[in-house]
């Protein structure tokens, strides 16, 4: 008898997650894709993999889609539920430490801040505009550093002496780090003023006048930074926890999700064939009325499935299919 799992996709502009967990929650696979501008081909590719992993051992119960590409994703694969990123990091990560009360989540292109009180979102905040903030500031800085990002980490602990480089901006902090190096400090001492800049930057614009108190969650791609980590704890005084699948939990959000909605249901999920079906996104600004709604439409086999995007709802009022059908 095949095993019932639940699938959990989170469609991001710099990554496209996909996790699989079983009945008790436990992530059986995990998948992490750069998106690359092409969201449509890379989950695409990330389901044919899937497909050639279960292979006949398992069936998919239901899934669940977010990230900013939510939607499209949503469109793609017929989920059972969808929500914001928010509410995925949230569930995820008061699944597995159930007393959470701050989630510090930091991506490539954008961080944010969750506040829960018993187990319930009662603030958020995101930072979608200044790089500073986000793991693109120190990829940019590794980069002119000549040191792989993997390193950064471990390389911070090693610090001897504190260095303060400007935070507050992505291009000061740079120029900054430039004068420092020319000081004479070591590499060890320059990245670990990074990594203390960067989360500088984090609690003063996102974390400013937010109530956060342990325990805190760390997650998001750049949790793999024990600088960042180790910054964090400096700034806040206390411990600050990374969980196992720290890069994935939006996507496993969203598969717990899924498995709560469906329950003894039966999902709306196409099935891991719709790896093989074509889909091209096609848009255009309505003119209809002032909003100038950008709207959306994916097309399966060059025949339009759905549309969304408008705010009246005038172009998403067409007949939904399958996309197997």
């Amino acid at each position: 008898m095949k095993e019932t799992v639940y699938l959990g996709i989170d469609v991001g502009s710099v990554s496209t997650n996909i996790v699989v967990i079983d009945r008790d929650q436990n992530v059986i696979i995990k998948e992490y894709y750069r998106t690359m501008g092409n969201p449509i081909k890379v989950l695409k590719n990330g389901l044919k993999a899937l497909r050639d992993k279960i292979m006949d051992e398992m069936v998919i119960g239901g899934v669940g889609t977010t990230g900013s590409g939510r939607d499209l994703a949503n469109f793609m694969v017929g989920a059972d539920i969808v929500k914001n990123e928010i509410t995925a990091h949230a569930v995820a990560s008061s699944t597995y430490v159930p007393d959470v009360k701050t989630i510090l989540e930091i991506g490539g292109q954008d961080s944010k801040i969750i506040i829960l009180r018993n187990q319930i979102v009662s603030d958020f905040a995101m930072n979608t505009v200044c790089a500073a903030g986000t793991g693109s500031f120190l990829d940019r800085q590794a980069a002119r550093l000549g040191i792989p990002i993997e390193l950064f980490g471990d390389l911070a602990l090693k610090s001897q002496t504190e260095v303060r480089i400007a935070g507050r901006c992505a291009v000061f902090a740079e120029s900054d780090m430039i004068h420092k190096q020319q000081l004479g400090y070591s590499q060890e001492d320059i990245i670990n003023g990074l990594c203390e800049a960067l989360v500088r930057n984090y609690l003063n614009n996102i974390g400013k006048g937010k109530d956060i108190l342990p325990p805190v969650v760390f997650q998001g791609g750049v949790a793999a930074n024990k600088g960042i980590k180790k910054a964090f704890e400096k700034a806040l005084n206390c411990e600050i926890y990374v969980p196992e699948h720290f890069n994935v939990m939006g996507a496993l959000g969203a598969a717990i999700l899924a498995q709560k909605e469906v329950e003894n249901n039966k999902t709306k999920f196409y099935g891991l064939n719709i790896a093989d079906i074509e889909f091209k996104v096609k848009g255009f600004e309505c003119s209809y009325c002032p909003n100038a709604c950008e709207v959306i439409g994916i097309y399966k086999d060059d025949i339009l499935a759905a549309r969304w995007g408008d705010k009246c709802g005038r172009w998403q009022n067409i007949e939904i299919e399958s996309p197997l059908s």
